[in-house]
């Protein structure tokens, strides 16, 4: 089994698999009908400074689409959670989502997570300082109103409360009913003209919510937020999520063990945003992406898109690959942001000290310095004729040198390195061209390094260096599983990222399955592959497509979200009451 390197495919795979919870989260929360247009309805009542809002459409169909998806064992977890969703939510409260609910909402929910007010106002911050980190966050659902007639209906009749009681208020000409003395379940809820039917978690969300309705700044106020949607905009897409970043960056810090410099979060500040639009395909979810900076923000990115021709260096049975156009400028951008974001996997300084310690070698200076060309890392299975290797696959690093003097001095200090370690360097051959082969005392491990003109190349694990030199006659660009699942738009690039889940994650060929517990494992055991592309498309603005192929079962499970039927006898339970009334817009 392929034991080496785990933890550098787990954090490749981390940044992918994200994209999948992101996906998952969207049909979590909300259960609905009908597709987004422009701008996401809510955007002009959710406050600016929220940290992240999520649209998810009420279309019954595509849930019902979405239903086709995943395993026996993920379906059930699923609609186990639907259920508990809906129960906390509706049915313990006296209500069903087919009678009450959906004859009067409108095509498309929001959910809100935002930053408290602050009772005591902080002073004014400097030009691009942090927001002070929000102590708590509060949750605001955001129901559009499609039918008045339905809805007032429905809300001037209150279900009476087993414990606890309503209470009534008006706030700025807005009347507010909520909960209060239920354990865990106070709602405040309030109605924005016919427009809208606000929930939320705690009286101050609500009345942010009606700040915002009577002219506060609001999201669809953000500077770039418009422009960002409109480039990721689909047609009956699923679900929006949009995450302010420097308000996400300083929660995150504020709940951090690692002490993040106020210094170190007003880098983030040249942040603004990320958006991404889910848009269900017969063979899994697609996902439309974008990340800007502020427009007066002095960071600039370089508009680059080189990364062209890794795929073709590679076989097509490649089970995992992630590439870009300047692998320089990626550590470069990296290193900048490392030290103020909370969760970066990889300390930079970290990384500089141990490779010094054990090479003797420093990270910019004697490698970085010339690896500013197109790169690549990739995992290859090892050959089939080749049944007793120790290792199921192989690391495989390609990067093309901008300076190969620099770039085989630099190699040679390795060598020397790995013989005072007691490794066996010796050259040989791969393909007809030389090659130096480290072989580690005992055999346990090798690493072939070696040229492809300008490209320098390292393989470590399984011997797959046959499989990349001379160059494949059947690369991984031209898979059909590749081209299935990397499938973006655009063209030219920056970047790739790709991984065959199936291969990846079948205990026949690696052992990573065993680093996921199975609450986790059985949501990738749902997927097929996954593929990421990235591409600079302004000086402020990047663009990601992404694709994850799901499978789908043919076991069918109850649904979440039934049919409109006859209400059965309910206990009476806490329910919220206000009336529609006008109100400005």
């Amino acid at each position: 089994m392929f034991k080496k390197d785990k933890s550098s495919l787990l954090f490749t795979i981390g940044a992918a698999t994200l994209l999948i919870g992101l996906g998952f989260v969207t049909y979590y929360l909300v259960i609905s009908r009908g597709p987004a247009k422009d701008l996401p309805p809510g955007a002009t009542v959710v406050p600016q400074d929220t940290m992240m809002a999520l649209s998810i459409t009420t279309d019954e169909s595509q849930w019902n689409r979405l239903r086709e998806f995943g395993t026996p064992e993920s379906k059930a977890s699923f609609e186990r959670f639907l259920s508990q969703m809906r129960d906390r939510l509706l049915t313990s409260n006296g209500y069903a989502y087919g009678q009450d609910i959906q004859p009067w909402v409108g095509n498309t929910a929001m959910v809100a997570f935002l930053r408290n007010k602050i009772a005591i106002p902080a002073p004014s911050p400097a030009p691009n300082a942090p927001p002070s980190p929000p102590i708590q966050q509060s949750v605001a659902i955001i129901l559009p109103i499609a039918n008045p007639i339905k809805a007032k209906e429905l809300l001037t009749k209150p279900r009476p409360l087993s414990q606890g009681k309503i209470v009534e208020r008006n706030y700025k000409g807005v009347q507010v009913t909520e909960t209060q003395g239920v354990p865990d379940r106070n709602f405040s809820v309030a109605v924005l003209g016919t427009s809208y039917l606000a929930v939320t978690t705690d009286s101050s969300a609500t009345d942010r919510i009606i700040d915002t309705y009577k002219g506060e700044p609001s999201l669809a106020k953000t500077p770039g937020y418009a422009d960002a949607i409109d480039k990721i905009k689909s047609p009956g897409a699923f679900g929006q999520i949009y995450v302010n970043m420097p308000v996400a960056a300083a929660y995150a810090s504020a709940n951090s063990a690692r002490e993040i410099s106020p210094e170190s979060l007003e880098k983030l500040q040249q942040n603004q945003g990320f958006a991404t639009t889910a848009t269900l395909d017969a063979e899994g979810i697609a996902f439309k992406s974008v990340s800007w900076l502020k427009p007066d923000s002095t960071r600039r990115i370089a508009v680059e898109n080189n990364a062209l021709k890794m795929a073709n260096r590679l076989p097509s049975n490649t089970i995992m690959m992630v590439s870009g156009g300047n692998l320089q400028r990626l550590w470069q951008d990296y290193v900048l942001g490392a030290e103020a974001n909370p969760i970066s996997p990889i300390n930079p300084q970290v990384l500089r000290t141990g490779l010094k310690s054990t090479t003797g070698l420093d990270l910019d200076k004697d490698l970085m310095n010339w690896m500013a060309g197109e790169f690549s890392l990739s995992l290859i299975p090892a050959p089939a004729q080749n049944p007793r290797d120790k290792f199921a696959a192989g690391f495989v690093f390609m990067v093309e040198t901008n300076n190969r003097g620099a770039a085989n001095k630099s190699l040679k200090q390795l060598d020397e390195t790995m013989k005072t370690k007691g490794f066996r360097v010796e050259e040989i051959q791969v393909g007809g061209k030389p090659a130096t082969k480290w072989t580690s005392p005992f055999g346990g491990i090798t690493v072939t390094r070696g040229w492809m003109n300008d490209v320098a190349f390292m393989a470590v694990g399984a011997p797959v260096v046959d499989t990349i030199v001379p160059a494949p006659k059947s690369p991984l660009l031209s898979s059909e599983l590749f081209q299935k699942t990397v499938r973006s738009e655009l063209k030219p690039h920056n970047g790739n990222f790709f991984i065959d889940t199936e291969s990846a994650f079948n205990p026949k060929n690696l052992a990573l399955p065993e680093f996921f517990p199975p609450n986790q494992k059985m949501w990738i055991d749902a997927t097929r592959s996954i593929g990421i592309t990235a591409a600079v498309i302004g000086d402020r603005t990047t663009r990601y497509d992404a694709f994850v192929s799901l499978k789908k079962s043919t076991q069918s499970t109850p649904s979440a979200n039934p049919s409109p039927r006859p209400a059965s006898p309910r206990p009476a339970s806490p329910s919220p009451s206000p009336t529609v009334q006008t109100s400005p817009n």
